[in-house]
């Protein structure tokens, strides 16, 4: 079977099946018929009728081969037919599989197979006229070959249209969807361009505000202490920190390839400042690397993953924990990287720093970033009091694992 027909085992076992009995039908019909009709003598009649209509199945799997079994049956009763009985060189029976075979040939092989095997056909069918041992006239050839030309031409070309239907649909299919694709990277752009436009005009000018006051803050309120003077200063390191982190996302955004020109993206060796900021903030944090893992290069995702984590645990631990010691641990356990953060109670009220109408992303996203690179979170109350959040990654993964899947990425939450 051709690769634009049907090339499955089982359906090329079914065509052959079918075809077979098709042909058995057709061999008992047409040695009769040009025994009767066209006084053809039995044995050879037979002998036709079967080189014939075994052609048909062996088109399946031979197509030359069955295409010169199939012109030898057509041979034979061409040369062995009496003078002046029926239609000569191609009787109606004898037309008639001929023009079965030339279809069948359209509808399982390529197309440029099919016209090669027609005009082969036609070409012997020439040869037959022009060398008839009988010396019959060529004008008694004409009406038989004139209609095998219009009926075989019609039939060809409907079954390899009829053939061509899998590939046209597969080549629509392919078309639809790089359509589609091309869309969804659109929107997918856009998106993303619209994204970047929000962070600028809104997240990015606020934390410049926030910048400018705590930068002018000597500056414009008097008799400012040296604690107070020296806070102030952190907050501006800080949203310096936060706006070079947000100027990397934007161009993340933008820019697909920007990624390359980014710095390296903070992991694990990076905690211990992190946990100053948080001192700094009022949290007491205590935190622990164990000395295995000192030293050891994770995979980015894994090292990012953590971090973020830990960044986010944090962050919660300021806005709703104010002043709770926290204790920040990342160890090797059982080949995991486990990282647990867990605050006590809070020491002062919380102050809440956002309006509390829009939904909190913190703990999803954290799920989010450990799944994408292959860990787990879970996060709960501790039944002393506090919270605890519990990071787990394995070490060690495939190549095709979840660790490769993870994309490096940069900016807050």
């Amino acid at each position: 079977m051709s690769a634009r027909g049907a090339n499955s085992e089982p359906v090329r076992r079914v065509w052959v099946l079918v075809v077979g009995a098709v042909s058995g039908f057709l061999l008992v019909v047409t040695s009769l018929l040009m025994t009767s009709t066209y006084e053809v003598p039995l044995l050879v009649s037979y002998a036709a009728a079967t080189a014939q209509c075994a052609a048909l199945p062996l088109a399946l799997r031979r197509p030359w081969a069955a295409l010169a079994l199939q012109l030898a049956g057509v041979g034979t009763f061409a040369w062995m037919q009496p003078t002046g009985e029926g239609m000569w060189p191609l009787p109606i029976p004898v037309l008639i599989l001929l023009v079965a075979h030339i279809g069948l040939i359209g509808a399982t092989r390529p197309w440029r197979d099919a016209v090669i095997a027609w005009w082969a056909s036609a070409l012997v069918c020439i040869v037959l006229v022009l060398a008839d041992p009988r010396g019959r006239p060529l004008d008694d050839g004409d009406f038989s070959l004139v209609l095998y030309a219009t009926v075989s031409v019609l039939v060809l070309f409907g079954m390899i249209a009829w053939n061509q239907r899998e590939t046209a649909r597969r080549q629509l299919a392919e078309v639809r969807r790089d359509v589609e694709l091309e869309q969804a990277q659109r929107a997918l752009v856009e998106e993303r361009n619209r994204i970047a436009r929000e962070l600028h005009d809104v997240v990015a000018h606020s934390m410049s505000v926030i910048h400018m006051q705590a930068t002018s803050a000597a500056y414009r309120i008097k008799d400012l202490d040296p604690e107070a003077r020296a806070e102030f200063g952190r907050i501006a390191a800080g949203t310096r920190g936060a706006l070079r982190e947000m100027r990397q996302l934007l161009a993340l955004l933008r820019d697909e390839d920007a990624e390359s020109e980014l710095r390296p993206m903070p992991d694990l060796e990076h905690l211990e400042e992190l946990a100053g900021s948080a001192r700094r903030g009022g949290i007491p944090v205590e935190l622990e690397v164990g000395g295995e893992l000192r030293g050891v290069e994770l995979p980015d995702t894994v090292g990012l993953a953590a971090y973020r984590i830990v960044q986010e645990s944090l962050s919660n631990v300021v806005r709703h924990a104010p002043g709770a010691p926290t204790r920040v641990s990342v160890t090797d356990g059982d080949g995991d990287l486990l990282v647990v953060v867990e605050n006590d109670l809070p020491t002062q009220v919380p102050r809440p720093i956002e309006d509390g109408h829009g939904a909190s992303h913190g703990l999803v996203g954290m799920r989010e970033r450990a799944r994408l690179a292959g860990g787990s979170v879970e996060t709960g109350p501790r039944p002393e009091g506090g919270y605890r959040v519990t990071a787990r990654f394995p070490l060690s993964q495939d190549e095709d694992g979840p660790l490769n899947q993870g994309q490096k990425e940069d900016g807050p939450e």
